[in-house]
């Protein structure tokens, strides 16, 4: 009689903004049949990140049902920017890749379930399913995987300040920082900004918009700060800051929208 192998499954699993009450029914099910988890250490300045992650398995997964395997975040260079970024970016995901590479052909056995916990949503600037692809490129391990969609940042920052994300019959568009630091997008009145590092939101103080900014949003940790930019741009930059200084690091997003002509 032929035998046949067992094929490793991956699940990509987004785990919201940092709530663990925003686990969804589909995440918490897909948490539940994951032998085991992969992480990337961060550090620690970051390890408040890896134990948001463990507290969400001691919640949801019954003990001695599964193993934790760690490795080290590879760093990524930050200091390039121009022509120079995406090459950056790609050398970075390639090393990335050669770690999730090495512990799915080491850690995870052919009739195992392993998975990675993605931050708010796998399908919204993040770059797991992209590496996950690389790999399977490579030709080295094989796998199946599977997506499971997580409460975004931008889902829970329009959440926590009670708006919308577009207004009527009006697109909404979805940018980093440093693009918007290059200029306002066309043909867009309400844009959603992540990865901003150097607050590129200050050079439109002077416009007629309103600001909905969010820090470490769905943790104990959260910040909110909304009003005309004019008055909130000050206030954002002194707390963002602060809590910049407190912990080491910070993850924000905001929403800035421009007021109608006529109000």
């Amino acid at each position: 009689m032929r035998q046949t192998r067992g094929v490793r499954k991956i699940h990509v699993i987004g785990i919201g903004a940092g709530d663990p009450d925003q686990l969804t029914l589909q995440a918490v099910r897909a948490l539940r049949s994951t032998d085991v988890f992969f992480v990337l250490d961060k550090g620690e300045v970051k390890a408040d990140l890896t134990r948001l992650r463990r507290d969400m398995l001691d919640t949801h997964v019954p003990e001695g049902t599964y193993r934790v395997v760690e490795a080290r975040d590879p760093e990524r260079d930050r200091r390039a920017g121009g022509a120079a970024y995406s090459p950056a970016v790609g050398d970075w995901r390639s090393a990335r890749a050669d770690i999730y590479e090495r512990m799915i052909a080491g850690e995870l056995g052919e009739d195992e379930s392993g998975a990675f916990l993605v931050w708010g949503d796998p399908s919204l600037y993040d770059s797991t399913i992209g590496i996950l692809g690389e790999v399977l490129a490579r030709g080295a391990v094989s796998f199946t995987y599977d997506v499971v969609p997580g409460i975004s940042s931008v889902s829970a920052l329009v959440a926590r300040h009670r708006t919308g994300l577009n207004r009527v019959a009006r697109p909404v568009q979805i940018t980093t920082g440093r693009r918007l630091a290059e200029g306002f997008p066309e043909g867009v009145d309400d844009v959603v900004v992540m990865l901003d590092a150097h607050q590129a939101f200050r050079r439109y103080a002077d416009q007629d918009m309103d600001i909905y900014w969010g820090a470490y949003i769905g943790t104990p940790d959260e910040i909110l700060v909304s009003g005309p930019i004019a008055e909130a741009a000050p206030r954002i930059e002194r707390v963002r800051a602060e809590a910049r200084e407190r912990k080491g690091w910070i993850m924000d997003t905001y929403l800035l929208r421009r007021r109608p002509k006529d109000a």
